[in-house]
């Protein structure tokens, strides 16, 4: 029998972030959208000491993929192991390793070791996984060396917060509106257009054309992924002017007399275009108030909406 080809690659960068600062950023598996552009979600599916399993949504050469890993967190090292439990074809196996090395007391080196085989070792699917790899490493180390360098050094540029309303209806109905956005067009004044792909149960790629008060229109596209009917978790990766990131979160709480249904946000504001757009004396606390003030009048007018058709259909 053939043994099974096994490649072997390394990426790595420089950081200006103190590498425990860095190693806690990415242990940390909440901050993932934060830091990597391809990542949509991540869940933890269970843990003990040293170790843990999680389930990953992410890009993948523009497609979005989902596995689940098992990692081995050793802070003494700083080193986080990782290894595909299950993998999405063409990817028959799939591993690695961060590690993360001290520079001075402000920098580090970021190593990112990958292995992976192909199914059937096809040399497609080894040249699909190759650029994959490469293409998301790259982009993963660059966005890290950005990303952690903004949050250790500019904390006062990212917030979250949350809209909730009360709505006397089954939450059934109030997560089915959410998730069924190929509808919102018809649904929402201020959705003027909806393209909504599903590649696989519950895994949702959504472009929108919504409408400001002003009447200026915005195209912005997200990644979705819901959990029936508990929440919908999303990540925009076309976004306005003013945002560096924006991820968010509906969740469909059931209360005593309906649901308590809520949408968080988190965002990373783009300083640099806050004067071009709102002014030369506008800064930081007038680009997050407008940021802060737009998503919540979407959020809200969407989620009065849902309550409007959960509460007809009681």
């Amino acid at each position: 029998m053939d043994t099974p080809v096994v490649r072997e690659v390394e990426h790595e960068i420089t950081v200006a972030a103190p590498a425990r600062e860095v190693y806690r950023l990415i242990a940390e598996v909440e901050n993932w959208p934060r830091i990597f552009p391809p990542t949509i979600h991540v869940d933890q599916a269970g843990h003990g000491p040293g170790h843990e399993r999680i389930r990953v949504w992410a890009t993948a050469n523009g497609a979005p993929k989902n596995w689940t890993s098992q990692r081995a967190l050793h802070p003494d090292t700083l080193r986080i192991d990782f290894r595909q439990e299950v993998s999405t074809p063409p990817v028959a196996a799939m591993g690695g390793a961060w590690i993360i090395e001290p520079l001075t007391a402000q920098s580090s080196r970021v190593r990112l070791l990958h292995d992976y085989r192909a199914i059937g070792d096809d040399p497609q699917g080894l040249a699909w996984i190759e650029q994959a790899v490469d293409g998301n490493s790259r982009s993963e180390l660059a966005a890290l060396r950005t990303n952690l360098e903004l949050v250790v050094g500019s904390e006062q540029l990212t917030w979250s917060f949350a809209d909730t309303v009360h709505i006397q209806g089954d939450p059934k109905d109030v997560y089915d509106f959410i998730n069924e956005a190929d509808l919102w067009s018809e649904r929402l004044p201020h959705v003027v257009r909806v393209n909504l792909g599903e590649s696989e149960p519950g895994l949702q790629e959504l472009e929108m054309d919504t409408m400001s008060p002003n009447g200026s229109v915005h195209t912005t596209k997200s990644y979705r992924v819901c959990f029936p009917h508990d929440r919908i978790v999303y990540k925009q990766t076309t976004l306005p002017a003013l945002m560096d990131l924006h991820t968010g979160c509906w969740t469909f709480q059931p209360t005593a007399t309906g649901v308590a249904a809520t949408s968080q946000h988190t965002v990373v504001l783009k300083a640099e275009n806050v004067t071009a757009y709102l002014g030369p004396d506008a800064g930081v606390a007038e680009g997050k108030a407008h940021v802060q003030d737009a998503l919540s009048t979407n959020s809200r007018a969407t989620l009065g909406h849902a309550k409007t058709y959960a509460e007809s259909r009681r």
